[in-house]
C-alpha cells in the first residue's frame, strides 16, 4: 500500500482528512519530530479503532510533515507514490487523483 493509500483509508474509516487528523493531534499536543509513536498509536486506536499500519504513517506525518522519502516515487511494487508530497487535504480534492 502507498503512503498516500494510508492516509485515503485513514480518512475513509476515520470521516477526517489527515490534516484534520494533525490538527487535533496538535491540539493533543503530539507535534513535530518529538511526537512519541506509542502514545500517538494509542490515540488513534482508542478515537478511531486505527491499527498500527494506518497508525504509523500518521505518526511520520506528525513528525515530517507531507515530505517522503522519493525513493518510492515512481517505483514498481506495493510501496509506490506518485509524488514525494503527500496530500492531506482529503482524497476528494485531490488533484492526482
Amino acid at each position: 500500500m502507498s503512503f498516500q493509500a494510508y492516509l485515503d483509508t485513514i480518512e475513509d474509516k476515520t470521516g477526517l482528512t489527515p490534516r484534520q487528523l494533525l490538527d487535533l493531534a496538535r491540539e493533543k499536543g503530539f507535534d513535530g519530530a518529538s511526537a512519541k509513536a506509542g502514545e500517538v498509536l494509542d490515540w488513534l486506536k482508542a478515537d478511531y479503532g486505527l491499527g498500527r499500519g494506518h497508525g504509523m504513517a500518521l505518526v511520520h506525518v506528525i513528525r515530517h510533515g507531507p515530505a517522503i522519502s522519493s525513493k518510492h516515487v515512481g517505483a514498481t511494487g506495493a510501496h509506490s507514490d506518485a509524488s514525494d508530497r503527500l496530500w492531506l487535504d482529503g482524497k476528494a480534492t485531490n488533484p492526482a487523483s
